[in-house]
């Protein structure tokens, strides 16, 4: 193509990708609703997007902020994480280069209070030796 005056318009080509998926994230650990008694606990898993690589990542522990996680080459990421006593929600975002997530929220429960044994009853009592006797506990968590 030309303009009025006869000079010549250079042509120029674009290339660009349309990315609307968003990338893979997989958790391997923790599951879902666990109960643990240690303190520390390690999310793992893996993420990918064939057509925006790289994918970043983000964990975040409760109210806490979200804290970026380093992905290898082939897409797996760890991060240690330190629990509070009580419900923990931990969120883990990935993100890829056009701007698409992928959220998985993971609810693990830290309980390092031993049960408490209450009401314990001996019937009868006094127990003779040689009889048969009841013992009955109420056991709290």
């Amino acid at each position: 193509t030309s303009d009025n005056d006869g000079n010549a318009a250079t042509q120029k080509s674009v290339t660009f990708i349309i990315d609307t998926v968003p990338p893979t994230l997989n958790i391997t650990t923790p599951n879902d609703g666990i109960k643990t008694n240690k303190t520390s606990i390690t999310v793992s898993g893996k993420t990918n997007d064939v057509t925006s690589s790289p994918v970043t990542l983000t964990v975040k522990l409760n109210s806490g902020n979200a804290e970026a996680v380093t992905v290898n080459n082939d897409g797996s990421f760890s991060k240690d994480l330190t629990l509070a006593d009580g419900a923990n929600t931990i969120t883990i975002t990935a993100k890829d280069s056009a701007g698409k997530t992928t959220t998985i929220v993971r609810n693990v429960t830290l309980d390092t209070h031993a049960p408490a044994f209450s009401n314990i009853v001996i019937t009868p009592n006094p127990v003779n030796v040689g009889v048969g006797f009841t013992v009955s506990v109420t056991i709290t968590d």
